[in-house]
């Protein structure tokens, strides 16, 4: 049975749980990025994260890197970009895709008080052109090294807090926190209550 400060910490953390700003992943390999990620997601107050992998190997998490936190996301596996982006589409959500092309705008001049899915691809390749042109709008961030590069889990940790600190910079902003059925799904999920 879980105790009231568990349960306590469960509600809160649920309660601040983010159901419109979705983090993408394209065919991403590399063990240490992608539990860094899922440790990012968990501390941003995501819920879903949606993987993009063709092979359908499952989704490559060290726990002592990710802390476990992939206990508290909700993955969600696309077989190709058309599908989880189309998906995301009809939903309502904007796609943002990492970019270093010339269409690409500064990562900060985006609106992320909308519902947004952000794309981000593989650490050798990048995303792919299908999911390049599903995109509704390519974000960079800038840099200015030599190499044009910059970790996945660091990537999507800036752009995560941009759009966290424009959010509660926006005073007509109201988040859009889990429905109901979503909330009652976790909470009994993550208390283990039958």
């Amino acid at each position: 049975m879980p105790t009231k400060e568990r349960i306590k910490k469960v509600e809160k953390v649920l309660s601040g749980r983010i159901a419109d700003l979705r983090v993408v992943l394209e065919e991403v390999k590399n063990t240490h990025n992608a539990s860094a990620v899922v440790r990012t997601c968990d501390a941003a107050g995501i819920q879903y994260l949606d993987i993009i992998t063709s092979s359908g190997d499952p989704f490559p998490v060290n726990e002592a890197i990710s802390t476990r936190a992939e206990k508290w996301l909700q993955f969600n596996y696309y077989s190709s970009p058309s599908e989880c982006l189309n998906s995301l589409k009809q939903k309502g959500f904007t796609i943002l895709a990492t970019s270093l092309n010339e269409k690409a705008e500064s990562y900060i001049d985006l609106d992320y008080t909308k519902p947004v899915a952000i794309i981000f691809g593989n650490e050798a390749d990048g995303i792919s052109p299908e999911a390049c042109d599903l995109a509704d709008h390519y974000i960079r961030i800038p840099m200015a090294g030599m190499a044009q590069s910059i970790n996945l889990s660091v990537s999507v940790g800036i752009v995560l807090y941009e759009a966290l600190r424009q959010r509660e910079a926006c005073p007509s902003f109201r988040p859009a926190g889990l429905e109901q059925a979503e909330f009652d799904h976790f909470y009994k999920k993550w208390l283990k209550i039958e």
